[in-house]
């Protein structure tokens, strides 16, 4: 499906996207992510933890980061890395707690600075308020502080994971079938060695 989006993108559009691989692919993480946090956060404070807004919270997104780690290291930054396993993980859950707290601070503010709760606000306004604070303004501010702290301090090195033989075969069958969204993982000097040149004419 992404493959068939990208190739059908302008070129001015397109060619950010090969430029930027990274950003794009874990923008994709972030919106997978996203509808996993939303989901669950929706049912938790729906049903079980009505009353409990901010544990709904912290639960969906604990759930969401542990695939969004998984994502990350395999798709967004699988050729980024310089730490061993146990620390690369360990600095993940920590970036990502923080990340927590980050997104749950604007649902907190929300209810409990602003007072947008019943019986000060209506039902519909205190949902709306609940999804506006934490699920847009709590994800944006998570997702660019983790887009940051990911590159700084769990995946510090380009290039520490080089791709392997496989995936070499892999990607020079999809383009010679015309599938354009694997150049994405192309390597940055290829892309910059001629950039007046069309990615997807380069086969």
């Amino acid at each position: 499906m992404l493959d068939s989006v990208v190739s059908r993108l302008p070129r001015p559009i397109r060619e950010p996207l090969y430029k930027h691989k990274e950003l794009v692919k874990f923008t994709v993480v972030g919106g997978t992510t996203f509808v996993i946090d939303t989901a669950i956060f929706l049912v938790l404070k729906h049903s079980v933890l009505e009353t409990k807004p901010i544990v709904s919270k912290v639960i969906s997104t604990m759930v969401a980061t542990i695939v969004s780690y998984i994502l990350n290291r395999e798709w967004s930054f699988r050729t980024r890395g310089g730490r061993v396993r146990h620390h690369e993980a360990a600095l993940f859950f920590v970036i990502s707690g923080i990340g927590i707290a980050v997104t749950a601070a604007p649902l907190g503010v929300s209810r409990y600075l602003f007072d947008l709760t019943t019986p000060h606000v209506s039902a519909f306004t205190q949902e709306v308020a609940d999804f506006v604070s934490a699920q847009i303004i709590g994800t944006l501010l998570a997702m660019i502080f983790r887009w940051w702290a990911f590159r700084r301090f769990v995946f510090p090195h380009a290039d520490a994971r080089p791709r392997i033989r496989e995936e070499e075969i892999d990607l020079t069958a999809a383009e010679l079938l015309g599938d354009v969204w694997p150049l994405i993982d192309e390597p940055d000097d290829v892309l910059d060695s001629d950039d007046t040149e069309d990615p997807v004419a380069r086969r």
